[in-house]
Parts: C-alpha cells; sequence; structure tokens
C-alpha cells in the first residue's frame, strides 16, 4: 500500500491507495479540488459537509449524464433510470437503502473532518 498526499479545499489528507494508484488518485483529487472551488466560487463556504454533499451530486449528475450518453451511443433508450452497477427499476429498494447507507457514511466522514 501507497500513501498519496492530497490537498482538498485547502486542507491536507493523506490517502492510502494500492501501488501503482498514486498517479491516479492525485489526478482524482484535482478534480473533486476544482469543481470544490466551482460550488466555493457560487455559493460561498457553507461548511464541508454541505459542500461534500453538493459535490456528491454534481458528480453522481456527470456520471448520470455519461451513462446516457453511453447508451444512446449503444443505441439504448437510457430512460429517466440512473441504473447503479447496470442494476435497473426492480432493483430502486436496495439502491435507495445503498444510498442512504453511503450518506450516513458521508455525514460522519464530514463530521470528523469539520472536527480537525
Amino acid at each position: 500500500m501507497s500513501q498519496v498526499s492530497i490537498v482538498i479545499n485547502g486542507r491536507d489528507y493523506t490517502i492510502a491507495c494500492d501501488d501503482g494508484q498514486e498517479d491516479h488518485l492525485t489526478r482524482l483529487s484535482a478534480y473533486l479540488n476544482k469543481r470544490i472551488g466551482e460550488i466555493i466560487a457560487d455559493v460561498g463556504q457553507v461548511g464541508d459537509a454541505r459542500l461534500l454533499v453538493m459535490l456528491g451530486l454534481l458528480i453522481a449528475d456527470e456520471l448520470s449524464d455519461s451513462h446516457a450518453e453511453f447508451a444512446a451511443a449503444r443505441g439504448e433508450d437510457a430512460g429517466t433510470d440512473f441504473p447503479i452497477d447496470g442494476r435497473k427499476k426492480a432493483d430502486e429498494e436496495a439502491v435507495i437503502m445503498e444510498i442512504e447507507a453511503l450518506a450516513e457514511q458521508i455525514e460522519t466522514i464530514a463530521g470528523r473532518l469539520e472536527a480537525t
């Protein structure tokens, strides 16, 4: 395991990653930091937890758009569903539970970050 030092919204973090993934993680963190900066430019510093939720929603929106473009390129109708891991509407309840669990984890992490 390797460790990478990154900066998001002016805060330093040391993140563990698999060997060989350091550059990829650095690029991802630069993207997150850029997007956080854009959010802050629009709404100001509204707290780490709120910024994290807004960032998550922006990235989910980008992912949804990419999914729709990919489906269109394959000649499929993406519809209004946003499948997670290829799941369809039949798994909607399970997806909702997963999202709620992830939201709780994000809130816990944000709380820890605000405490430091």
